[in-house]
């Protein structure tokens, strides 16, 4: 009986590792130009005739390779933060790096600087990152309560969200203030390799930092007092978790724009299935971040519209009723009862 847990683990693991690659496959097939399995994987491996070659490998792998990486880290980011601040209702965007992402991106874009598909837009928006979050450790310092970090994040992203918006009134180009609100919608369209190329080495950089603490996170669960007594630096884990998700997010946010709760409904779907403990949790919260936004990625090519839906726009439809749900939740277990 004792195995029948971790047995149950495994297969849910492996069911969505499957589901994910099922979603991967669809997402190469899927398009204005339909295409069959045979037919995707043909032209991966550089057979087939060149317009499908073209089509999957220059078109919709870099696509389908972002949704599940960027899906991934912001699983994966969720389920960290909720572990350290033992909070379910903790989200890459508590400490503001997403939306000082979003902002180095934006005034690059104002500044006419760059477009959409030039590598000064994630590299404005990574570097942007990294500023909140030593300014983030500067305002609250290394050692500081989770009160004062979370307070501190949420000053950091209310300044960033409102210059932003300055940035946008300011503007004299009213085509790049379209682009910058289109932008901040997040989506995944017209994404190249070269944008995989510079977000992807951030994004494993902060996936390996955040996996690497994940026994700590274990310990965590028995309060900060006591993982003190059992040798977890409480400081340092909180320094590196808040920079594994500044240079995975950070880097997620410069390619895709904003993609809001991925972060915060993925951990919540995978802990029936693997358990609360959330060492166990970012793995599986990552595979079902990228499934996700991988399978949010194909419904905005398959509903029918005038233009093009954002996949921002689609996820944050769907995890507003989630998060109003979990705030509920949380409400009556600390028996505050619903009006």
């Amino acid at each position: 009986m004792s195995h029948a847990p971790a047995r149950r683990r495994t297969a849910a693991v492996v069911a969505l590792a499957l589901l994910v690659v099922v979603l991967a496959l669809a997402s190469l097939g899927i398009g204005p130009v339909r295409l069959s399995p045979l037919e995707v994987a043909t032209a991966l491996f550089g057979a087939g005739d060149e317009i499908t070659q073209i089509i999957v490998r220059d078109i919709r792998l870099p696509r389908t390779v972002l949704a599940l990486a960027v899906g991934g880290i912001l699983g994966m980011s969720g389920a960290a933060l909720q572990g350290l601040l033992r909070n379910p209702l903790a989200s890459p965007s508590l400490f503001g790096a997403p939306q000082a992402a979003a902002l180095g991106a934006v005034l690059v874009i104002v500044a006419g600087a760059a477009d959409v598909r030039s590598w000064l837009l994630p590299a404005a928006a990574i570097a942007m990152a990294f500023v909140s979050v030593f300014a983030l450790l500067a305002v609250a310092g290394r050692n500081a309560g989770l009160l004062i970090l979370i307070l501190a994040g949420l000053a950091i992203s209310s300044l960033a969200g409102a210059l932003t918006a300055l940035a946008m009134n300011l503007s004299s180009n009213p085509f790049a203030s379209l682009e910058v609100a289109f932008w901040l919608l997040g989506s995944l369209e017209d994404r190249s390799v070269r944008h995989v190329a510079l977000a992807l080495p951030f994004i494993a950089a902060g996936a390996m930092v955040l996996m690497s603490r994940r026994s700590a996170f274990r310990v965590l669960t028995l309060g900060e007092e006591a993982a003190e007594s059992l040798g977890v630096d409480v400081g340092r884990l909180r320094l590196l978790v808040i920079m594994g998700v500044a240079l995975g997010v950070g880097g997620a946010v410069a390619v895709t724009g904003t993609i809001a709760f991925i972060g915060l409904v993925a951990p919540h779907l995978m802990r029936p299935l693997v358990g609360h403990d959330p060492g166990r949790l970012l793995g599986p919260s990552a595979l079902a971040g990228a499934a996700l936004l991988t399978a949010s990625d194909i419904a905005v090519r398959l509903i029918p519209s005038a233009t093009n839906i954002k996949v921002g726009v689609l996820t944050a439809i769907i995890g507003v009723p989630f998060f109003l749900y979990l705030i509920v939740r949380e409400r009556r277990a600390l028996g505050g009862g619903v009006a």
